[in-house]
């Protein structure tokens, strides 16, 4: 089994949010492989899929973006999944709108959901895919950035993004993470634009 982690934070307020991507890749993934999301627990939101011999399960935290630990472990802990087999998709401030990476293993880097997965499983050693959402203005405040939605011009390469991380995703739970880091991370220095093309 290999189980997709998004990480976002649940509710209308926060709904396409910077902060929200990860969500919003797993949506799109399932809406292409028609698979709905139902209640797991108190803590999150899962939706099924079972193709070619491979089940698949998409994870939404409901225990907003700080303590995504909680939900992620409970998950993989009834379902008994190898952190090799977990994929975690969450934003990146510290990458450009446009641009995604993908790691085998790593640190948080500063992500207080990836920390609290980390701090819940015990490990940094599971997959993850960032996708950038840019900084923002240098005195701008950091947290009210991620939680704010993006802006009118940005929706074009916010689409193309979220598109290009769905592709890794379905990749990972066919291919693996080496074939993902091989096909995705080329691109590390190419960003989408405004007209949703690389440049």
């Amino acid at each position: 089994m290999k189980v997709i982690v998004g990480l976002g934070n649940p509710g209308r307020r926060y709904r396409d949010t910077r902060h929200n991507v990860g969500f919003v890749t797993i949506d799109e993934v399932a809406r292409r492989r028609a698979c709905e999301f139902e209640t797991f627990s108190s803590t999150s939101m899962v939706a099924k899929l079972s193709i070619e011999g491979e089940r698949v399960l998409f994870v939404k935290p409901l225990t907003f973006m700080n303590l995504s630990g909680q939900s992620a472990g409970e998950v993989i802990r009834y379902y008994r999944v190898a952190p090799s087999n977990l994929l975690v998709v969450a934003d990146d401030v510290n990458l450009p709108l446009g641009r995604v990476r993908v790691r085998e293993r790593g640190g948080a880097g500063g992500h207080k959901g990836l920390l609290s997965i980390i701090e819940s499983l015990g490990t940094e050693e599971f997959p993850r895919l960032r996708i950038g959402v840019g900084r923002g203005a240098e005195d701008r405040d950091l947290s009210d950035y991620v939680l704010a939605r993006f802006e009118p011009d940005e929706q074009v390469a916010v689409k193309s993004t979220v598109g290009h991380a769905a592709d890794a995703v379905e990749m990972f739970f066919f291919e693996g993470i080496e074939q993902v880091m091989n096909e995705f991370n080329r691109n590390v220095g190419r960003v989408v634009t405004e007209t949703g093309e690389f440049d």
